[in-house]
């Protein structure tokens, strides 16, 4: 009878490696196998704390492959971690396709946190932190990006994006056009590291500053949410008021009537049995 193995999931520091965990680095030392984004990257990781342990390569572009070898490994008793290049396997990096075959094995999954970019970042910025999500990176097609940033817009909890140097005022620049000028938000560069950054301010003056200090480092935004819209009480004093409104303005009763069914969501008899009190 075969035992099944189990995958762990291994935060490594995103920066600095004091935020390594000594739970982390006694899972490394005692699993069978490392499955690494990048294993020239993780050998130096492993080398600073003196692990020996084998490794072999696991990235978005060979995933399809190794997924089926590492659930066969697990299946057969292996205890496996997945690390990648910084922070926590699965959040905007490789990792969920594993995870998802080994829950459809049954393989145990094990996660082994560490300190996260998004939730640094989220806890200076200065925004509510009770309730928040996470985008990651936006979409590159035009299209998806659009519709991305739609939902943004009406967000009205903290949300959480990663951005690359170089995309950086481009992102800006969408956010600005989509959430408004005004909107604020909380920039943090190089997290953990030694040239630790954070801006704070509007989306305008981010853009501002950032077109003055050339973008550096890996990015992590965190946008204020957006003000709850309240919703209209639709009494009939509301509706006649409304309807009034309209009818000064040159439409006619039956037209009004129907254009205000649509925005309160009420039946558009409803709304002329009103109209003709006027």
């Amino acid at each position: 009878m075969e035992v099944s193995g189990i995958l762990y999931l291994v935060g490594t520091p995103i920066g600095n490696l004091e935020d390594m965990t000594f739970r982390a680095i006694a899972t490394l030392k005692q699993v069978d196998l490392i499955a690494a984004e990048d294993t020239r990257h993780t050998g130096k990781l492993l080398h600073h704390f003196g692990i020996n342990t084998p490794q072999t390569s696991y990235h978005e572009h060979n995933a399809f492959k190794r997924v089926p070898e590492l659930v066969e490994k697990l299946l057969q008793g292996m205890a496996i971690a997945l690390v990648t290049d910084a922070g926590m396997p699965a959040i905007s990096d490789p990792g969920v396709e594993l995870v998802q075959g080994c829950i459809a094995a049954g393989i145990r999954v094990v996660p082994i946190p560490v300190v996260t970019a998004g939730i640094a970042a989220l806890t200076a910025s200065g925004f509510a932190t009770q309730y928040f999500g996470f985008d990651g990176f936006l979409p590159t097609d035009k299209q998806e990006r659009r519709d991305r940033l739609e939902i943004l817009r009406l967000e009205t909890r903290t949300m959480i994006l990663y951005e690359a140097p170089h995309r950086l005022l481009r992102t800006l620049a969408d956010l600005a056009e989509s959430l408004g000028k005004e909107r604020r938000i909380s920039v943090a560069r190089e997290l953990t590291k030694l040239h630790e950054e954070f801006w704070r301010g509007s989306i305008e003056n981010a853009i501002a500053y950032f077109t003055m200090h050339s973008p550096k480092g890996e990015f992590t935004l965190v946008l204020e949410g957006a003000a709850p819209v309240e919703k209209t009480t639709w009494t009939d004093d509301v509706i006649l008021m409304e309807l009034q409104n309209l009818i000064d303005a040159g439409i006619s009763r039956s037209d009004a009537s129907r254009q205000l069914a649509e925005l309160a969501d009420l039946p558009r008899r409803q709304i002329y049995q009103l109209a003709l009190t006027l």
